[in-house]
């Protein structure tokens, strides 16, 4: 599974000031992330495609970006390689949009390099999603590089340690009790269960609606998880977070100057960017705007013992 030479490869031409690096950083859940990173410049990927295991390598040079598939699954990865690294991403109306806030108008320009990734996998999404679910971000962090150490497969191809996603198969027969060592409890496993158990129902759906659709039917998934789901799977940038802890303050304090916002508020204020209101928050993450805070930070939990 680790061979060096590459199964396919493509060169893309993305336009003027292009950022790889920021458009893919909703694939890697940290620095660190045991299926996806960044190291010297290339973004490496790791992924179960329709034809098999994969790593997808993206190297920027000299103004282009050289795409390099390794497994089975690498000319699948390849081939998909532009929406990967958000070349297909639409912007279409949302520079008019955009001018109509300052702020907007603002980030859009400082961040005009940035685009919106579409990997074609929903489960790899789910499996991160679920794990976020009302937890600390080092909480779900620790849960998803756990449980993807508890299934290690390593990728194909030279960046190594680099591991594949589990199975979503290997995580249905798992029983829910293996993950509270990984900080999980029951609740999370088991919704992470069954969703393994529809993974392959998921990756045929022809666009986000109907994933969102499958996906909040199933018992534990709500439109938080979906929106997070859907905005990296299928690139949607309209698709909001509603039921996030964050977000609607961070919103509600960019827009409006207001501290605090609820989930009606936010979706009141980004209305006038129907169509790119999750392209506006992934700006605003991307800018590192936050609310101030108030009161005590949510404690770190632990499951291991239980």
């Amino acid at each position: 599974m680790t061979g060096s030479e590459p199964t396919a490869r493509r060169v893309l031409r993305p336009p003027p000031g292009y950022r790889l690096a920021e458009s893919v950083r909703p694939l890697t859940f940290s620095p660190y992330d045991p299926c996806a990173r960044i190291v010297g410049g290339t973004f490496w990927w790791a992924a179960r495609t329709p034809t098999g295991p994969g790593t997808l390598g993206l190297r920027p040079a000299a103004g282009e970006l050289h795409a390099e598939g390794y497994g089975p699954g690498g000319d699948w990865l390849v081939h998909r390689a532009d929406a990967v690294a958000g070349l297909r991403d639409d912007l279409t109306g949302f520079a008019a949009l955009a001018a109509a806030h300052p702020v907007v108008a603002r980030l859009a320009a400082r961040h005009a390099g940035l685009r919106m990734p579409a990997t074609g996998l929903v489960f790899p999404r789910v499996l991160r999603a679920v794990l976020e679910q009302k937890v600390t971000g080092k909480e779900a962090y620790r849960g998803y590089a756990a449980t993807v150490r508890h299934f290690a497969e390593p990728a194909p191809g030279p960046m190594q340690p680099l591991l594949l996603p589990p199975e979503p198969a290997a995580i249905a027969a798992t029983p829910y009790w293996v993950f509270h060592p990984f900080g999980v409890e029951q609740r999370r496993a088991e919704t992470l269960r069954r969703a393994a158990a529809l993974a392959q129902r998921w990756e045929r759906c022809a666009d986000s609606a109907e994933a969102t659709r499958r996906l909040t039917a199933v018992p534990g998934i709500g439109p938080w998880t979906a929106a997070e789901v859907v905005r990296v799977a299928y690139g949607d940038a309209d698709a909001v977070s509603v039921g996030d802890y964050h977000v609607p303050n961070t919103v509600a304090w960019a827009l409006a100057g207001e501290p605090r916002g609820d989930d009606a508020r936010m979706l009141a204020l980004l209305e006038p960017f129907r169509g790119h209101r999750g392209r506006v928050c992934r700006l605003l993450e991307a800018a590192g705007v936050q609310a101030p805070k108030f009161g005590p930070r949510a404690p770190i939990r632990s499951f291991a013992r239980f």
